[in-house]
């Protein structure tokens, strides 16, 4: 069974098994607008939580992704290099950035769950 959890980071990260594929919300797909570049890493490089894991550039800004969960990549989504839009389009579905193997499920717990997120959003 998949779960999903946040960060403040505004990243996202759903859990399948032992299977984590990340990408960014889409509060932080429209704070970013239009996106013109996304760079991805390679598959089996590891990554702490928190650590830089991606890079995504709109119109407005160039900002890192972060990974919320350490991990080995296991797949970056090569597809966003041709349609970077694809972000913007479906940020929490088509969007993804990368998949992580070899997760934490203590690290994962204590991410916000959906309600929690959405309610950190509103703050903001």
């Amino acid at each position: 069974m998949s779960e999903v959890r946040y960060t403040d980071q505004h990243e996202w990260v759903n859990l399948d098994g032992d299977t984590a594929t990340v990408g960014i919300t889409k509060h932080a797909a429209e704070q970013l607008g239009d996106v013109v570049f996304v760079e991805v890493p390679e598959a089996g490089r590891k990554v702490g939580a928190g650590g830089e894991a991606a890079v995504v550039e709109s119109v407005k800004a160039a900002s890192d992704v972060y990974a919320p969960v350490g991990g080995e990549v296991v797949e970056g989504n090569k597809a966003l290099a041709d349609e970077p839009a694809k972000v913007n389009a479906d940020p929490e579905g088509e969007g993804w950035f990368f998949k992580l193997k070899g997760v934490s499920k203590d690290e994962f717990a204590k991410l916000m769950t959906k309600a929690q997120y959405d309610e950190f959003v509103k703050g903001l």
